[in-house]
């Protein structure tokens, strides 16, 4: 389904961003105050404005209450955040998120009414100090502050054996959701289903449960 988004702050998460939603089909409006960038987005996005979002008047000329997701992704200015923020969340935009630069800025958001926060930088520097920690990690993912869905390369002493004899979920608490080999995908599998080396697993489990999994492999 077609959704209409307002992107505020044309950095290079709120660009990439701004990609990736028209990508998918949706419409954007991409606004910031620096014409170079709003410039750079001219091509990509459905509109692209510069104005101050920060000024009421100005957010209520572009219409900023009829869209039904509101990103706030400006970087260094705070202020300019957080009131971006409060005059979305006044307009009664159905959902707002915004980029926080840090666990203070963040609580500052939540206070005035964002719908949901996030940490680009923490959570690619997770991500990938993960990646590289770990020689059969491929990729992480945060749910929540205890859960995590992770892509792991089936090592080597998982070759041949079926997921029964495995038994991750009794040993470790880790579920396997997926397995991928090759092109190929295999959602729910079952438990006589065999691992064979170079496939992927996509397990969902706490840190402390997919830590004890990697060490038992590495």
């Amino acid at each position: 389904m077609k959704k209409q988004f307002i992107v505020i702050g044309l950095g290079r998460f709120g660009s990439s961003l701004t990609k990736t939603l028209v990508e998918a089909g949706h419409e954007v409006l991409a606004v910031d105050k620096d014409i170079s960038l709003v410039q750079e987005m001219a091509e990509i996005a459905t509109h692209a404005i510069q104005a101050d979002s920060t000024d009421e008047s100005v957010l209520k000329e572009l219409g900023a209450g009829n869209f039904s997701h509101g990103i706030v992704a400006i970087g260094e200015n705070l202020q300019a955040s957080i009131l971006t923020t409060l005059l979305l969340k006044e307009m009664q935009i159905p959902k707002v998120t915004v980029k926080a630069r840090n666990i203070m800025h963040g609580k500052v958001l939540t206070k005035i009414g964002a719908d949901q926060i996030v940490y680009p930088e923490r959570d690619m520097g997770i991500r990938l100090g993960r990646q590289l920690s770990s020689d059969n990690l491929i990729d992480y993912i945060e749910l929540s502050p205890h859960y995590h869905l992770v892509e792991m390369k089936a090592p080597k002493a998982m070759n041949g054996l079926t997921l029964q004899q495995l038994d991750i979920r009794a040993k470790y608490g880790c579920n396997v959701m997926a397995i991928r080999s090759d092109e190929e995908i295999n959602i729910s599998p079952r438990a006589e289903d065999t691992i064979q080396t170079g496939d992927t697993l996509l397990l969902i489990g706490s840190s402390e449960e997919i830590n004890e999994l990697e060490r038992k492999y590495e």
